[in-house]
């Protein structure tokens, strides 16, 4: 047992179980062992926020580092500073002796120093006949040496933390731009939709960000920011290809009236017909798959579908849809139903719906026939899964499998 190692505090100040683990954590410092003294102040300075400590103790800690006459913190120097209150108040910047106290009881609580203090409370060395160190009393700064280890990945941990929130905080600041600029653009061009329902959600999303928002509060944010912006882009997207598909459809039917007067009555409706293709259906109508959604928004708006996948878990869209396969059939949806909904909104979109489809099975009488319908609007240009996914979202917000 190493019972020299500990010392209890001078006068009325308490002795604690913490306080003897500290002390008893610097005995374990390895022979030989030193590190540069502004290294380890400069990572307690980092993860202030983890070890509980405010900026004024920080300043006192850099104060006393001041008076160790070394660069280097070792045992071998010894690692007790003996400064009086004035001399420390001065290197702190002036700091009150009320305040001077209560920081330095900080950095004992928070593990940084430890008191190692004489039979009259006083701090102060004595030195041998040559002049060498022999016995201080004071602060030690050997848990600085002790925990510098622990305390370089604290400031790792809280700089890849800051990194995370200002790469999520850039994320909300141009999807917040492309959503107010898309919806601007929208109503002052004509383009259909429900535009004040839509600014009105955009409004809702940003009145949920705190003054200090955390990383967490973003996330959230910036999850559903995004769905309304592609949900946004797909409307539009879908407005202009219909634009498009309309005006070729206009141009291809001069043409076919100019050239072949005769030979069109003769086509069977819904076909068409080259010199080197056989004849093919096309449906009437029929416009190009949106974009698919992100597949991590669909897994937070439809966390059941995960049962489904390989193992219990999706980790991709192959894996989605073939869980939506899998789900088709459980809920009596036809291979007809399902493979049309794949031509008209295209396979993810379509694993996608089948995956709200079985979110929302509890409120639909008929999964296939509901489907159907889907399918026919989205063929017409009237439906996007955007707001059921948003609404699920939102419904499923407490929800995390991604951890399974």
């Amino acid at each position: 047992m190493q019972t020299h190692v500990v010392t209890t505090p001078f006068g009325r100040r308490p002795m604690t179980l913490a306080l003897m683990k500290g002390q008893l954590d610097t005995a374990e410092i390895k022979a030989g062992k030193s590190v540069e003294k502004w290294k380890v102040f400069r990572d307690a300075c980092e993860a202030r926020e983890l070890l509980g400590v405010q900026d004024r103790a920080l300043a006192v800690l850099d104060a006393l580092l001041t008076f160790y006459p070394s660069n280097e913190l070792s045992d071998e120097k010894g690692l007790v500073v003996f400064p009086s209150n004035e001399q420390l108040a001065v290197r702190a910047h002036g700091i009150a002796g009320t305040t001077l106290r209560r920081h330095l009881a900080a950095l004992v609580e928070a593990g940084l120093i430890v008191r190692r203090d004489s039979p009259n409370g006083k701090r102060y060395a004595r030195r041998d006949q040559s002049g060498e160190l022999e016995q201080a009393f004071g602060f030690s700064l050997a848990p600085l040496l002790a925990r510098a280890e622990e305390l370089a990945h604290l400031a790792q941990l809280v700089a890849a933390e800051r990194k995370r929130f200002r790469i999520m905080k850039e994320a909300l600041t141009i999807c917040r731009r492309d959503v107010r600029k898309l919806i601007s653009a929208a109503i002052e061009e004509g383009a259909g939709g429900d535009w004040p329902a839509i600014e009105d959600h955009f409004l809702t999303l940003l009145g949920r960000i705190p003054r200090s928002p955390t990383i967490e509060d973003l996330a959230s944010v910036v999850d559903e920011m995004e769905l309304l912006r592609n949900e946004i882009v797909n409307l539009l997207e879908m407005q202009l290809k219909a634009e498009k598909s309309d005006t070729n459809d206009v141009h291809s039917g001069r043409h076919i009236q100019n050239s072949n007067t005769e030979s069109i009555h003769e086509l069977e409706p819904g076909f068409e017909t080259t010199q080197d293709e056989p004849p093919r259906q096309k449906a009437a109508g029929l416009q190009e798959p949106a974009k698919a959604f992100p597949l991590s928004m669909v897994l937070r708006a439809c966390p059941q579908i995960w049962d489904y996948g390989p193992g219990g878990s999706i980790s991709s869209w192959r894996e989605l849809m073939s869980a939506a396969v899998v789900v088709r059939s459980m809920l009596g949806i036809s291979p007809s139903a399902y493979q049309e909904a794949c031509d008209v909104m295209g396979p993810e979109n379509a694993a996608t719906a089948a995956a709200c489809i079985l979110e929302r099975a509890g409120h639909i009488n008929s999964p296939g026939g509901y489907l159907r319908d889907l399918t026919r609007k989205a063929a017409r240009g009237e439906f996007s899964l955007g707001p059921m996914l948003m609404a699920l979202v939102r419904a499923n917000s407490g929800v995390d499998r991604s951890a399974s």
